[in-house]
């Protein structure tokens, strides 16, 4: 990911303090989360300055690899009406891709293509489009990742994601809040429960039970999408949900 950190930065002009910014964000929301790992606020001077672990990405920029779980109940329609499911959310949109997992055989680095044909799988399937999704949890295993997941998912064109955080785009009341439970970077990335704890956070935030209300989405169409990726970025699942 320091490669395409470095791809970014060469084509688009994105800076350290940009990655930084996506680093206090998602921090600002854990501290928030009484189910994240990290309750720690930061600033960019001090994600700046923490240790380099691979240029231009420092210890800040890392996710958290911690412990967790998390789970859902999934049911058909059907048997939602039967058990009397008030708020029933419902799985509108599946999309999967994958890429070459051999980095010199992909077109480009700074995104994901996995990311982009998934996601537009799962917006033909939903009928819906960047543009009406309420918020997204994405698969922010490190700061850039995030950056580019705003561009592939396209809730912004190509290079214009550092602009969505410098703009406070991403935060709740923005127009696409991003990982409002504080993502992989600072609620941490459980591996295997990472993806179904995505799911449990939005579906807390489609039905306006998230506490405290800071982290609460105001919802005008109560369209959520999920993206996670695995390996070294060259597979995706994107799940879009609607209550």
């Amino acid at each position: 990911y320091a490669l395409h950190a470095t791809a970014h930065m060469a084509k688009y002009g994105t800076t350290e303090e940009d990655l930084a910014l996506v680093a206090v964000k998602n921090h600002h929301y854990a501290n928030m989360n009484p189910y994240a790992h990290l309750h720690e606020e930061i600033t960019v001077e001090k994600a700046l300055a923490s240790p380099v672990v691979a240029w231009p990405l420092k210890l800040y920029d890392c996710c958290t690899i911690c412990d967790g779980a998390a789970a859902v109940v999934l049911a058909s329609e059907e048997k939602v009406k039967e058990l009397g499911v008030d708020t029933p959310v419902w799985v509108a949109g599946l999309g999967f891709s994958s890429d070459s997992g051999n980095l010199t055989k992909r077109q480009s680095y700074v995104g994901l293509m996995a990311t982009v044909r998934a996601s537009q799988r799962a917006y033909r399937m939903a009928g819906v489009g960047p543009e009406d999704i309420d918020c997204a949890t994405v698969h922010d295993c490190f700061t850039i990742a995030e950056i580019m997941a705003y561009e592939d998912l396209g809730f912004c064109k190509k290079g214009e994601g550092p602009r969505l955080i410098r703009e406070g785009e991403t935060y709740v009341g923005g127009r696409i809040p991003v990982n409002m439970d504080g993502g992989l970077k600072a609620k941490g990335h459980p591996i295997g429960a990472t993806g179904v704890s995505m799911m449990v956070e939005l579906t807390r935030q489609l039905r306006e039970e998230v506490q405290p209300r800071e982290r609460q989405v105001p919802m005008r169409n109560y369209v959520a999408l999920a993206h996670n990726v695995g390996g070294t970025g060259h597979y995706c699942y994107v799940t879009i949900l609607r209550r």
